[in-house]
C-alpha cells in the first residue's frame, strides 16, 4: 500500500517548478518567425507587448483602415486608391518585402501581425462591426498582394497549401475552345504557367463570375492562373469571418480584464472617427495668434468651432461645455494664457469684470494647466478635442453649442449653418445630407473641406508643395485649421514666413 504521506509535498520545502515547461510542455509556437510579407493572420500572437505597444499599433492601423474607408466613400478607383494609400501605409504600418533586406522588417511583421489580432479583438462584439472590419482588411490586403513581389507573392500562395484542384492536360485539351472564349484577354507575352488553370467552386469567386473571366461547368469555376488574386483574396475575406465568427464567442471572457477592456471599448468607438491625438504641428509656428485676430481666424475654422464662435458673437456667452471645447481650440491653435482671457473677457462684454474673474477665469487657467493639482500642471492642462471625442460625447441640450455639428443639428439646420460658411454648392450639400444621413460624419466634414479648397489642393499636389501624407483624411479640429490656413497662404508658406512643422522636430 503506498503510504499517503510520501505524495505530500513538504510545506516547508521550495519546490522549483517552470511553469511554462510544466504547462506547455512542447509549444507550438511562441516567437513567431515571419518568413513572408503578407500574413492570413491563421495563429494569433502569443508573445507579451506592453500595454502602449497595445494601443499605439492599433491605433496606427485603425488609422490606415479609416483611410481605406474614406476612399471608399470618395467613389476613388483601384489607381487612385493605389496611390494615395501608398504614404500613409508607409507612415502608419509599413511593410519590407525580404528582397529590401531591411533590419526592421520582423518588427514590421510583427507590429502588422499584432495590430490585426487586437483590432479583431476590438470590433469582433457586433455583426456591423465585424462585417466592416472584414471588408477593410480584405482591402487591405489584396492591396498589398497585388503590390508584392512576384516572387514572394507566389512563395506566400505556396505557403498556404490551398486545396484547389489543377485542371489536368486531358482536360484542358477538351475543353481547350470553352476555356479560350472564358479568357479572351490573355496577354501576348503569357508564360506556360500563365496558361494554367485551377476548378474550384463557384461561390468562392463570385467576382470572376459576375465579370464573365471564368468558364462555369457542373458547378465549378475553371480560373487561370492570372487570376489568382480573386481566388487568394476570398479565401483570406472567408477564413478572416470565420475567424471574427470565433473571436466573438470569445469576447465575454475578456469582460474580466480591466486593463484591456477600456481600451477595446475605446477602439471600437473610433472606428465612428478614428481618435487623432493632438500635435503641436496644428499650431501656427512663426505666427503671432492673439486675441483681436481670432475673429479674421475664424474664417479657417471647421464647422464645429465656427458654430462656437458665431454664437459666441451673437450671445456675448457660452455655456461650459462649449467654452472648454473651444478654449482648448484655441490655445491648440497657438493662442497663449493671457491673450486667451484677454479674448474671453472681451468676449463676455455684458458681465462685470468681478463675474468673470470669480466664475470663468479659474476654467480657463485649469485647461491650461496653470492650475489644478500637480498632473494636470505637469502635463499643460488639457488636450484639444478631436473628432472622435466629439462624435462620442453626449447629444447638446437646449442653449448649448458644443459637439459637432454634422452629428447633432437637423439637416436643414445644417445646410443653413454650411451656407453661412460660404457653401453653395448644392450637389455638394446634397452629397453631405447622404454622409449625414448615413453618419459619415467625418466623411461629410472633409469634403467641405476639399471643396473650399479645391483650387490650393490642386495646385499643392500638381507642384509638390504637399505629400499625400500631408492631405489625408481630417480627424481633428486643430488640423482642420492648420491645412485650412496653410492652403490659403501658400506663398507665405513658401517663403518661409509660416512655418510647416513643429520647431522642436
Amino acid at each position: 500500500m503506498i503510504r499517503q504521506e510520501a505524495l505530500r509535498s513538504d510545506p516547508k520545502r521550495r519546490w522549483d517548478l517552470n511553469h511554462k515547461k510544466k504547462q506547455f510542455a512542447q509549444p507550438q509556437f511562441k516567437q513567431q518567425e515571419y518568413s513572408h510579407r503578407l500574413n492570413f493572420y491563421i495563429l494569433p500572437p502569443t508573445l507579451d507587448i506592453t500595454l502602449e505597444e497595445f494601443e499605439e499599433w492599433a491605433i496606427s492601423r485603425l488609422k490606415v483602415l479609416a483611410e481605406l474607408e474614406a476612399c471608399a466613400f470618395r467613389n476613388r478607383t483601384p489607381e487612385e486608391t493605389k496611390n494615395y494609400m501608398q504614404p500613409i501605409l508607409a507612415k502608419h504600418l509599413p511593410l519590407a518585402q525580404n528582397s529590401s533586406k531591411s533590419s526592421t522588417l520582423q518588427d514590421e511583421r510583427k507590429r502588422d501581425h499584432y495590430s490585426h489580432f487586437i483590432l479583431r479583438l476590438a470590433f469582433a462584439a457586433t455583426e456591423d462591426l465585424r462585417r466592416r472590419f472584414s471588408r477593410l482588411e480584405t482591402q487591405l490586403f489584396k492591396l498589398r498582394f497585388e503590390d508584392d513581389n512576384a516572387r514572394e507573392r507566389r512563395a506566400f500562395v505556396d505557403s498556404l497549401h490551398f486545396e484547389w484542384e489543377k485542371v489536368g492536360e486531358e482536360e484542358r485539351r477538351v475543353l481547350a475552345e470553352e476555356l479560350v472564349a472564358a479568357a479572351p484577354y490573355k496577354p501576348k507575352n503569357a508564360s506556360n504557367e500563365e496558361e494554367g488553370w485551377f476548378k474550384v467552386d463557384w461561390e468562392q469567386v463570385p467576382e470572376l463570375v459576375e465579370g464573365r473571366k471564368v468558364f462555369l461547368k457542373r458547378g465549378k469555376a475553371y480560373v487561370p492562373v492570372r487570376e489568382q488574386t480573386a481566388l487568394v483574396v476570398n479565401e483570406f475575406q472567408r477564413r478572416l469571418d470565420q475567424g471574427l465568427e470565433l473571436t466573438s464567442r470569445a469576447l465575454p471572457r475578456l469582460d474580466e480584464d480591466d486593463r484591456l477592456s477600456p481600451i477595446l471599448t475605446h477602439l471600437s468607438k473610433s472606428f465612428t472617427a478614428p481618435d487623432a491625438a493632438y500635435s503641436q504641428d496644428s499650431s501656427l509656428s512663426g505666427n503671432e495668434i492673439n486675441a483681436a485676430n481670432v475673429d479674421a481666424l475664424s474664417a479657417h475654422f471647421p464647422a464645429c468651432m465656427s458654430h462656437l464662435h458665431s454664437t459666441l458673437r451673437a450671445n456675448s456667452h457660452l455655456k461650459h461645455f462649449g467654452r472648454l471645447q473651444y478654449t482648448l481650440f484655441l490655445k491648440g491653435i497657438g493662442l497663449s494664457l493671457p491673450e486667451c482671457i484677454a479674448f474671453w473677457r472681451r468676449s463676455f462684454r455684458l458681465i462685470t469684470d468681478e463675474k468673470f474673474t470669480k466664475e470663468y477665469l479659474y476654467n480657463i487657467r485649469h485647461a491650461y494647466g496653470d492650475v489644478g493639482g500637480d498632473a494636470n500642471r505637469r502635463g499643460r492642462g488639457y488636450t484639444p478635442y478631436s473628432c472622435q471625442k466629439l462624435l462620442t460625447e453626449g447629444v447638446p441640450g437646449p442653449g448649448q453649442a458644443h459637439g459637432c455639428p454634422y452629428r447633432t443639428f437637423s439637416p436643414d439646420n445644417l445646410v443653413g449653418l454650411l451656407q453661412k460658411m460660404g457653401v453653395s454648392d448644392r450637389e455638394l450639400l446634397k452629397t453631405v445630407r447622404e454622409d449625414v444621413g448615413r453618419q459619415r460624419y467625418h466623411i461629410a466634414c472633409n469634403r467641405v473641406f476639399e471643396s473650399a479648397h479645391k483650387n490650393e489642393l490642386k495646385k499643392v499636389k500638381d507642384e509638390g508643395i504637399m505629400s499625400a501624407a500631408d492631405l489625408d483624411t481630417i480627424l481633428h479640429p486643430n488640423t482642420y485649421f492648420k491645412r485650412s490656413f496653410v492652403l490659403k497662404n501658400l506663398n507665405k508658406v513658401q517663403s518661409g514666413d509660416i512655418g510647416m512643422e513643429d520647431p522642436s522636430h
